[in-house]
């Protein structure tokens, strides 16, 4: 595809003669690049739970720490992709970051043929998966320069919304895949047997079934491959001042992306180190994992800062952004929206099965989690659609936002999270110190379906709000700056989660989010809905 030189969404003219169809095609095949990133990214969510099934000799903490461990470099990855289409154009940025998903993918697939693979060896598996979380922050940066502001609202929200569909498309698909040989003849493996029951979306697979858990990797080359193919050479690169004014070749602009994602790897490593415990692989420091996450975020920042030449002048004038206060107040709101959707869709799956899938007994005078619960529900079988219903509404809240301003739309959604964690915290509460868990999964699981069709609108209404904010030149950098920001609730929520699970309180943790979720309503209202605010945006 050629690379276009002139670039101007705001005139009608050009719009309806020429820019529209161009956009379009790269809105609908940006869309499915960024679904298989998030299907990577998300890819432990369900993995950690059918090894528990097959019985891997990890504890449950171990494997919350998979989830964690993408999470935080998908999260760092996307600081140095918020700047990667203005340095080296949309079409050479999403080809190279949708084909290096194939190493995770893979590496995943052969890690889990067998049941002796160490720890550090899923560890770096997980660590590789982040990619596929860095994408978002250079695919939204990307599409926001195609499309008008009056536009924008919807254009991200299909893009966003839709991408999300991966972490929904990984908990339906990848139960099935494991569910027979597809890849057998092509050397993909032998089966397990399940020690534990597992699921699919039609229901539950009984302990002794086979299970072919390495499908859960290979799964992935079905559509990356072609993918591959597709952005090389249905995608553009806009080369103009406003998006990306000194544009390389491709193979300088390869060396550029990775140079940049190898500094995001780095931070990520150290900062996994810091966190994890010993029997992780980690240091045992202990040190707060708050502070640990801000380190990462500005070491990141600096490090990038350093690269010489062309990158750091173009970082130089990037970096502005963070010199405008609502740069951080937008990546506070982004929290709650985002960094909760993609933090819940992590840990979900996990958290249904280890708080409805044992009955939680007294013995000896002690409670106890560990006896299988005959009648829990199957967390492969429900898990999806609670992130479904957020992805999918997504769109919608984008559309909304264009309509009644997306400061309005975001406090109705923080009232309505509010609401929904303090729920959740009382039925999680009941469940964990019952024999009988199942009897509070329907309330549980309603009460979540809000909190994430809650955040999935959020999502959308936080991204017209940025496009009100902030000039044209800053808010695809914003755009990129705040989900990476927001995508920390991919490491934050599994961790906190597995650690009062762990500890038996595991309300605790909702309970600080709605708190969390109450700060959010006063800074959204303080600077974008009182009507003496600097940006009244209703």
């Amino acid at each position: 595809m050629s690379d276009l030189k002139q670039w101007q969404p705001e005139d009608d003219n050009f719009w309806h003669s020429t820019g529209k169809a161009i956009a379009n095609r790269n809105l609908w095949i940006s869309i499915p690049s960024l679904l298989c990133g998030f299907g990577v990214w998300m890819l432990w969510s369900i993995v950690t739970v059918q090894m528990l099934n097959v019985g891997y000799p990890f504890s449950t903490a171990e494997l919350f720490t998979l989830t964690a461990i993408a999470g935080l470099t998908g999260a760092t990855l996307r600081i140095p992709s918020s700047f990667f289409v203005r340095l080296c154009g949309g079409r050479y940025t999403l080809f190279l970051t949708t084909s290096l998903l194939l190493l995770p993918a893979v590496g995943t697939g052969l890690a889990l043929q067998s049941i002796d693979t160490p720890l550090w060896v899923f560890q770096l598996m997980a660590l590789l998966s982040g990619i596929g979380g860095g994408n978002f922050a250079s695919s939204m940066s990307n599409i926001s320069f195609f499309f008008p502001k009056k536009q924008q609202g919807l254009a991200l929200g299909l893009n966003a919304g839709l991408g999300n569909f991966g972490v929904t498309t990984v908990q339906i698909l990848v139960p099935i895949f494991m569910s027979y040989g597809v890849f057998s003849l092509l050397g993909g493996g032998e089966p397990m047997l399940l020690a534990k029951a597992s699921g699919t979306v039609t229901g539950t697979i009984p302990a002794g079934t086979e299970t072919w858990i390495q499908n859960a990797g290979f799964a992935w080359l079905i559509t990356l491959v072609p993918l591959a193919f597709l952005l090389w050479f249905g995608t553009n690169n806009i080369h103009t001042e406003e998006v990306t004014p000194k544009l390389p070749s491709a193979v300088k602009a390869f060396s550029i992306i990775l140079a940049m994602l190898g500094i995001g790897f780095i931070t990520s490593i150290a900062g996994l180190w810091l966190i994890l415990p010993e029997s992780a692989n980690g240091s045992g420091f202990g040190i707060p994992k708050e502070i640990v996450l801000i380190a990462i975020l500005f070491a990141t920042v600096f490090l990038l800062k350093l690269l010489p030449g062309a990158i750091r002048t173009s970082l130089d004038r990037q970096y502005k952004i963070f010199n405008n206060k609502h740069t951080w107040v937008m990546s506070v709101l982004y929290v709650m929206t985002f960094g909760s959707f993609i933090g819940f869709a992590a840990a979900f799956p996990l958290s249904i099965k280890v708080i409805f899938g044992y009955s939680h007994i007294m013995v000896d005078g002690v409670m106890t989690h560990s006896t299988p619960n005959p009648n829990g529900p199957s967390a492969l079988t429900y898990a999806w659609i609670a992130p479904f219903v957020g992805a999918l509404i997504r769109p919608v809240g984008g559309w909304i936002a264009d309509k009644l301003g997306g400061a309005f739309v975001t406090q109705l959604c923080s009232v309505v999270m509010i609401l929904c964690a303090l729920g959740a915290a009382y039925y999680m509460q009941l469940a964990y110190q019952s024999a009988t868990p199942e009897q509070y999964f329907v309330p549980f699981f309603l009460i979540f379906l809000g909190l994430f069709a809650a955040s999935g609108i959020g999502n959308g209404s936080t991204f017209r709000t940025i496009a009100v904010v902030f000039p044209k030149e800053q808010a695809g950098p914003v755009l990129g700056w705040t989900s990476a920001v927001a995508a920390y609730g991919a490491f934050y929520i599994p961790q906190v989660l597995g650690e009062q699970i762990k500890a038996a309180t595991p309300e605790y943790a909702m309970v600080g989010f709605a708190i969390f979720y109450g700060l959010c309503l006063l800074v959204n209202w303080f600077f974008y809905l009182r009507k003496n605010g600097e940006f009244y945006n209703p």
